[in-house]
């Protein structure tokens, strides 16, 4: 498993965020409609491109892939812009209820797709699992509070401007759980 090609972090903040730095220019210029179909082919093109770099499909952006191929062809067919910002409400709450899921059944998922990056005893992945458990569900109020109180435009930004740097800062505030509860390595 640890002889599986990795992407330079660089591209693969690229390839994750690119396709929602697509959408926020597309929907600035065209509306958003016309970002939405922008937001899923680049979403395939970021999935394509990684599996040809890695001959590797990563669970998380597959999910989310589809759900923005389902929920952004809602948008389109139906000419309805609420499936569109239904989605990263949908998927925080698949998200964060696959890790309190695991939880419940004493699996924390974090553990499983993380084990390569971070060595932490069980007590640390079920407190660093549940952690991002509750973070997910608390995105997914905040993006409903967000895209139903506020103009699509606003909506649109908070997506780039809001939920990215809250996600990145929520993972930074978890370096002191990651570092108590290491575990060193001997080869």
């Amino acid at each position: 498993m640890s002889n599986k090609p990795q992407l330079n972090p660089i591209l693969k903040l690229a390839l994750d965020i690119g396709p929602l730095i697509l959408f926020f220019v597309a929907n600035a210029k065209f509306g958003i409609f016309a970002a939405t179909g922008a937001f899923m082919v680049a979403s395939l093109s970021a999935i394509a491109l990684s599996y040809v770099l890695t001959r590797h499909l990563a669970i998380m952006p597959m999910v989310t892939a589809a759900i923005v191929l389902v929920f952004g062809g809602l948008t389109l067919v139906l000419h309805d812009e609420t499936f569109i910002k239904l989605k990263p409400t949908i998927i925080y709450v698949l998200f964060g209820g696959t890790l309190a899921g695991g939880l419940f059944f004493g699996k924390a998922l974090l553990g499983i797709l993380f084990e390569q990056m971070f060595h932490l005893t069980e007590e640390g992945w079920r407190k660093l699992t549940l952690r991002w458990a509750i973070f997910f569900f608390a995105m997914a109020v905040l993006n409903e509070v967000v895209w139903r109180t506020q103009t699509t435009d606003f909506w649109v930004s908070f997506k780039l401007f809001g939920a990215v740097p809250l996600t990145f800062v929520f993972g930074a505030l978890q370096m002191p759980l990651i570092k108590k509860y290491s575990v060193d390595e001997k080869p």
